[in-house]
């Protein structure tokens, strides 16, 4: 009993702890001990005398197995820069994105002329009270409701906070432009603002674009993936920061596919907007942390770094279950969509269409050069996809809006695609090296490699960069699911 006392006291603590398994996930191990006693009572039953004698002995080695298959426990928050983490000031069990903990940072912005980069993405919640009078019965209702409202929208209208610009990454403030479509500068109609695009030929701001700014907030909702730009966007602002000497406060928000680090490395030499740094496709950490990240490995130019400030979202641990209240970009209508992303955009460096100018972009794939079978569909003009590939042209394909959620980056239907298509040469364009960050990818689907041999050419380089990733966590890995994303 003592020893099973202490077990439990350890494993509370391995747990607290969020401590990752060397070679096993903790459900296996947690199996091996349950079948461990399962056999001790089996025996029990038909020898007694003999059994009883090695109980405790069984138990020991049950509890060393679990012991020896851990690594040294790691504190929680790991070794993010705390000199860099807003502290919160609220007291609550509710949870809230970094946005959302305006308590927290309003008191930095105060007698500052502010800057903001964001889109549709950047919505708060908030509580306000309410009075309804009832004039018949002579009483009164109050209680407390909960809205939402874009931050820009929030703090124009409730607060005196000097906001003066607001920068928009691709597609824009409002969050309706095409992937790639150039954004011109303007100025917001609901606030009157001033808009600066970041994006196309200024994807850095400028000194004259930054000039009157003291602080700048950065609001964006990533989905965890190396090649969706804004990413991109934070890594030029906080450089344009650093050399203007501008404070940056990146607001958290979750990353919906947060527990998933997985897929080829970024070689240095195919860096460009849809992949700037030596990472994997699928980078499992938010945009807080990543920009964390950015800092300390001295990623920007001349190996500057930002001033930096991160709002963490309150009450949050990464494997929460997060489903976004609005599309962060056009083409992601909904959890479906984002969680299949990673996957599925690979194919925009092939002539596979994933969907543009339907309703159902990035959960169906298809090709004219692809075998007629039950699914198709014909790509059309719309938001978000003005000219969209093969428009008005039958696509052949697959439905994937059924499959069940991914926990790591899917190649199966890339690799069935080129198999079935009736123009392999024609297969890959030269957009899949950037979008792979590395020829390889292409050369080992060309060659026939299965999945299983491809992913496993990875393993090497995503184990070093969870090395490096591991510093930066804000939130740390889920201690049941760390090493069960690849």
């Amino acid at each position: 009993m003592v020893l099973l006392w202490i077990y439990c006291i350890k494993l509370r603590q391995f747990a607290d702890a969020r401590v990752r398994f060397q070679k096993y996930s903790f459900r296996t191990i947690l199996g091996l001990i349950y079948l461990g006693f399962m056999i001790n009572d089996i025996g029990y039953r038909f020898q007694p005398n003999v059994v009883a004698s090695k109980k405790r002995y069984c138990l020991l080695l049950l509890i060393s197995i679990v012991f020896v298959s851990c690594k040294t426990a790691t504190p929680v928050n790991y070794s993010a820069p705390q000199a860099t983490m807003v502290k919160s000031k609220v007291k609550s069990t509710k949870f809230m994105t970094g946005a959302e903990n305006m308590s927290s940072y309003f008191s930095l912005l105060k007698s500052k002329k502010v800057g903001i980069l964001t889109n549709q993405s950047g919505l708060v919640s908030y509580d306000y009270g309410y009075s309804i009078s009832d004039t018949v019965k002579h009483s009164q209702q109050t209680g407390i409701k909960t809205a939402s409202m874009h931050i820009v929208d929030y703090i124009v209208k409730n607060t005196k906070i000097d906001l003066v610009k607001i920068y928009a990454p691709e597609h824009g403030f409002r969050g309706t432009a095409d992937a790639g479509e150039l954004i011109v500068d303007g100025k917001d109609t609901k606030t009157g603002l001033p808009i600066i695009s970041l994006y196309g030929n200024h994807k850095k701001p400028s000194v004259e674009q930054l000039q009157g700014i003291d602080v700048l907030l950065f609001d964006l909702q990533d989905v965890g993936a190396r090649f969706y730009t804004y990413i991109s966007s934070l890594h030029y602002v906080m450089e344009a920061c650093a050399e203007n000497n501008i404070e940056l406060i990146v607001l958290d928000r979750p990353n919906p596919n947060g527990n998933i680090v997985d897929g080829p490395i970024l070689e240095k030499e195919y860096s460009s907007f849809v992949g700037m740094h030596p990472i994997p496709v699928m980078h499992g950490m938010t945009i807080g942390e990543y920009a964390l990240m950015i800092n300390g490995e001295k990623w920007l130019k001349d190996s500057i770094q930002c001033k930096l400030k991160i709002v963490p979202c309150e009450n949050y641990r990464r494997e929460m279950s997060y489903s976004l209240p609005v599309k962060p970009s056009p083409n992601l209508p909904n959890d479906q969509a984002i969680n299949l992303y990673a996957s599925l955009c690979f194919f925009e460096g092939t002539n596979v269409s994933i969907g543009r100018g339907t309703n159902k972009q990035f959960q169906i794939y298809g090709s004219p050069y692809l075998t007629a079978n039950h699914y198709s569909f014909t790509p059309a003009p719309n938001e978000g996809a003005k000219d969209p590939p093969w428009n008005g042209t039958i696509c052949c394909g697959e439905d994937l809006t059924q499959v069940p959620k991914v926990n790591h980056l899917e190649l199966k239907w890339l690799i069935k695609a080129y198999q079935e298509t009736e123009e392999q040469p024609k297969f890959f364009n030269s957009y899949f090296t950037k979008l792979a960050g590395t020829k390889v990818l292409q050369q080992q689907i060309e060659g026939g490699l299965s999945e299983e041999e491809i992913r496993a050419t990875w393993k090497t380089g995503i184990e070093k960069f969870k090395e490096m990733r591991r510093k930066y966590l804000i939130y740390p890995d889920s201690f049941l699911f760390a090493n069960e994303t690849n």
